[in-house]
């Protein structure tokens, strides 16, 4: 948490082209802030569900992060294609805001995280660039790493507490809908030793407010 900077943006920043960076200053001459508005044709409104940046424990750079929610695996369409689509708008937006004219140099990596319930097994993949030489090899002068997708898939059933499995167990408790709260907090707070205030069990008594929503 000491790294996050800022606020995070929460279900405001829209996704399309020329919408996600649209506060501009008096002399109109750079995009510095986020609109909270993506009229999308036969969608209705489409947003990132949470994205902030992060600042590395160096202190010399920053990564944007972005946490998206699904029920299920979606039928519609290929989840993968939805989040490649999402990490290339986080990077093409921030020019004039993260970076100027052709200082491609400054683009700062970002990563986009899907948390998929519902799932027939519990998973964890991490995607990203890859090269293949295919004529001898070249060192390109470039970053790789600026893309990333994180897809975690999480089983109905809660897997045991083992390390394997840590993240998917306390994923798995928070937006559990058969959980009760006391139990959520019994595996939040002993299992994993996330403090919480006092009385947070008596704030906490309707289950609802107690889950993250979930995209639709």
């Amino acid at each position: 948490m000491p790294y996050i900077e800022g606020e995070p943006f929460i279900n405001s920043v829209p996704i399309d082209t020329g919408l996600t960076n649209t506060v501009i200053k008096n002399d109109e001459s750079r995009v510095i802030g986020l609109n909270s508005k993506n009229p999308e044709l036969h969608e209705g409104m489409i947003r990132f569900d949470i994205i902030f940046y992060v600042r590395l424990r160096d202190g010399l750079s920053q990564i944007i992060i972005n946490v998206e929610a699904q029920k299920d695996e979606l039928n519609g369409y290929d989840i993968l294609n939805r989040a490649i689509f999402y990490v290339s708008r986080m990077i093409s937006s921030r020019k004039e805001r993260d970076f100027s004219n052709s200082n491609y140099n400054d683009i700062k990596r970002v990563y986009s995280i899907w948390v998929c319930m519902n799932m027939p097994k519990n998973s964890l993949e991490h995607i990203h660039l890859v090269k293949d030489s295919v004529v001898n090899s070249y060192t390109w002068k470039g970053n790789m790493d600026l893309i990333n997708i994180v897809m975690i898939g999480l089983a109905e059933e809660l897997p045991k507490h083992e390390e394997k499995y840590e993240l998917h167990r306390l994923l798995g408790a928070l937006l559990s809908q058969d959980l009760t709260v006391n139990e959520k907090l019994d595996i939040i707070g002993n299992e994993y030793a996330i403090p919480m205030e006092k009385d947070f069990r008596t704030k906490s008594g309707n289950p609802r407010q107690f889950n993250y929503r979930a995209c639709k």
